[in-house]
């Protein structure tokens, strides 16, 4: 059986960017004025947490022998610790060893559109997520900005659109 390919983003997805924010010291925060880049600021990644369910259904989806899950994410090009943090998070979520179900499944792109694959979960359309060949589930509440309509507000409704499709074992 040929499995589906899931590409799944963190940022906003399966990470609470916001919680990484809101953990910075004041300092740093100062460089930083009205948010902007912040993304650069060192080791913000390593701070986040995830949403709720995220590491759960990320866990659902991996564990079916009709998906084959990969992480795809960007990291800021001015935040090189970003690109590690990521990698210690899932390692921090997910685990390390090789029964872990994300283990060497972490793809790191600036486009998401040379990625082939069935679905990507990403909660925006930049870096090439508007662009990819497959289904783009597109998370999250309703965005005017991001051109969301809100369907997969949460992770709850994602598993339940594989759940109907009968993907899930």
């Amino acid at each position: 059986m040929n499995k589906k390919t899931v590409y799944i983003d963190m940022d906003g997805v399966i990470v609470n960017f916001q919680t990484g924010i809101d953990r910075l010291s004041a300092e740093v925060r100062a460089q930083f004025p009205n948010d902007k880049n912040i993304d650069e600021a060192e080791g913000i990644f390593g701070l986040m947490d995830p949403f709720e369910g995220a590491v759960e259904a990320v866990k659902k989806l991996a564990a079916s022998e009709k998906l084959d899950v990969f992480i795809l994410s960007t990291a800021p090009w001015r935040n090189p610790s970003a690109w590690s943090d990521k990698i210690d998070w899932v390692h921090k979520h997910f685990g390390i060893e090789e029964d872990s179900p994300l283990y060497k499944r972490v793809i790191l792109s600036h486009r998401k559109d040379l990625n082939k694959g069935e679905f990507l979960i990403d909660d925006r359309k930049k870096s090439g997520a508007a662009d990819f060949d497959g289904l783009h589930i597109h998370f999250g509440d309703v965005s005017e900005e991001e051109g969301r309509d809100g369907s997969y507000p949460n992770w709850y409704s994602v598993i339940d659109y594989f759940e109907e499709q009968g993907l899930l074992d």
